[in-house]
């Protein structure tokens, strides 16, 4: 290797450094030792996390490409470490989250023998990401990096995937560096501004969803200005409530689990819906039921920033190919319009306050007061991440979250993702508080992960919401097949003992009136914190209870016989 030419390993270390990277996360492989290498000559610019699972590793880079709207970056090795790590690939496709994996692979001269742990990824990633490639030529890593990062954040953003053979990490290239990623975005043409502030003019009640990827401050900050300006009613899809101020007199709810009835009733009554964002997905349509496909029966305007979402579900009136960005920005600047929505936007506002009020639970634990009172407690800029599991309804209903990125959370659904992602969130934002919520069988999932927490001395509280089932699954199964439970109840370890295994205060809290002084206990704990919630199983939703769903399934069943 002459003075000009740098290894693959060196060469990949030295384009992340272009593109700004600063923190990677993984699992050491030995299948990108020559990656590992540059990055040691590297650590005083980019921070290495060294998770305990490339699950957890996946999930720790999605929540950063959340947070930051840079690719989060993920190193694992190949075949295990591949596979475990395709759970925080799938939610960043879901989620808009721009991504990069980058996997160690068999050296070429072993390639299609099906080497020890050899994996075509290509083929194993194709429908789940942007773009999947293999780098077979050290001299090719400067553009090719260069295009996942492009790829990762322009358009729709979403997840990239490199595979790096482990000879090509070792061998030299002399080749120059490539210059910083750009994020391109599509803008909203004069035309389709003037025809949906025309269309907005002769509505009568218009209701404004936010949702998807792409944000930023900024953009959240426009949309906001626009709702203010035109008395707009604004709701958010799934676990983005974060993009509008819960707070504020124009916000009206989320359309997620858990709809609020009259929600759900002010979106079919609308004339005009102004969906921003979202993809308009299963969970913020109620199964496709809350929209007529493909055509709905309000005057239906689509703006997203992938032109192959837009009329792909839904026919629009309108459909606005835009970064998000630069919509927000455009509307901002239109001249507010004379149609006064005042009224129809208290009205909303009220139906959302009456919907936050606690209600009352069986057993000795009321989630909806512990949510009242973190709501009250909780500094504004706290970041609050959750997993997966019925516990999040209670989080979603009763929390309210300020702004944006104050929420963080898998819209695909994933377990086991509220612990790596407060990680993240920790690690991004050290001066900002973050809380963590987990159910019992979703902290499991990636609970090791405390581990990682510790060793980078991210103070961290964690909630485990511990019912001693898998919650959202035996809930459906009472619906659908009553009593006839098999594989849902749980057999849990010793949350508290377990917690102070790794390190950190850990109380177990039984009752409501217990809660806030373990709260403030935990609050000051140096090293990070777990509450563990009993809760009894009977409390699966703010609605209802696991006995109800049973009867109801039963006598629906009788009637039908």
């Amino acid at each position: 290797m002459n003075e000009s030419s740098r290894t693959g390993g060196r060469l990949l270390v030295d384009a992340l450094k272009t593109h700004g990277v600063d923190t990677v996360f993984g699992v050491p492989g030995e299948s990108y030792l020559a990656a590992l290498d540059a990055l040691y000559d590297n650590r005083d610019q980019i921070e290495f996390v060294s998770c305990r699972h490339e699950g957890g590793a996946a999930f720790m880079a999605e929540a950063y490409g959340k947070l930051t709207g840079r690719p989060g970056i993920c190193f694992v090795a190949r075949g295990p470490g591949a596979t475990n790590a395709s759970i925080g690939v799938h939610i960043a496709l879901q989620d808009s989250t721009p991504l990069i994996l980058l996997i160690g692979q068999v050296c070429s001269d072993e390639a299609e023998r099906e080497a020890f742990q050899e994996i075509d990824y290509r083929r194993m990633y194709g429908a789940m990401a942007k773009w999947v490639a293999q780098v077979d030529r050290a001299g090719r890593i400067p553009e090719m990096v260069s295009h996942a990062f492009h790829l990762a954040v322009s358009g729709r953003p979403g997840p990239v995937v490199l595979a790096l053979p482990e000879d090509m990490l070792t061998s030299s290239a002399e080749v120059a560096d490539a210059r910083h990623f750009q994020c391109v975005r599509a803008h909203p043409s004069a035309a389709d501004l003037d025809k949906m502030r025309s269309m907005l003019a002769r509505a009568k009640r218009p209701l404004m969803l936010l949702g998807g990827g792409g944000w930023s401050v900024k953009a959240c900050q426009d949309i906001q200005a626009f709702a203010e300006a035109n008395a707009i009613p604004v709701a958010c899809t799934y676990r983005c409530q974060d993009l509008f101020d819960n707070r504020h007199p124009n916000y009206a709810g989320d359309v997620s689990v858990g709809l609020n009835p009259a929600l759900e009733q002010r979106i079919r009554d609308a004339d005009l819906l102004l969906v921003v964002g979202p993809r308009l997905g299963g969970w913020t349509t109620s199964h496709y039921t809350l929209i007529d496909i493909p055509r709905p029966r309000q005057t239906f305007i689509h703006v997203h920033a992938g032109a192959e979402e837009l009329g792909r579900v839904y026919q629009g009136d309108l459909l606005i190919n835009a970064g998000m960005s630069e919509f927000a920005a455009a509307a901002r600047s239109l001249a507010p319009l004379e149609a006064s929505w005042a009224p129809l936007t208290k009205a909303a506002r009220e139906e959302y306050l009456r919907w936050q009020e606690p209600v009352e639970v069986t057993g000795a634990l009321n989630l909806s007061e512990v949510m009242l009172f973190l709501r009250r407690r909780l500094p504004a800029e706290t970041i609050v991440t959750c997993g997966a599991g019925a516990y999040i309804v209670w989080v979603n209903r009763f929390y309210r979250y300020t702004g944006f990125r104050t929420q963080l959370g898998p819209t695909g659904g994933a377990m086991g993702y509220g612990v790596p992602s407060a990680i993240a969130a920790k690690l991004t934002h050290p001066d900002r508080p973050v809380v963590s919520f987990s159910g019992d069988g979703c902290f499991l999932m990636n609970g090791q992960e405390l581990a990682t927490a510790r060793q980078h001395n991210a103070r961290i509280l964690f909630i485990v919401v511990n019912n001693g089932i898998y919650g959202t699954i035996r809930m459906n199964q009472e619906r659908h097949f009553p009593g006839r439970v098999i594989g849902t109840d749980l057999r849990n370890p010793d949350f508290v003992t377990l917690a102070k295994a790794y390190g950190l205060h850990s109380e177990r809290v039984k009752t409501t009136a217990e809660f806030e002084p373990a709260f403030e206990r935990a609050w000051q704990a140096d090293a990070g914190a777990l509450i563990e919630l009993q809760l009894d199983a009977e409390v699966i939703s703010p609605r209802t209870t696991l006995s109800r769903i049973r009867c109801e399934a039963r006598r629906k069943r009788s009637q039908k016989h």
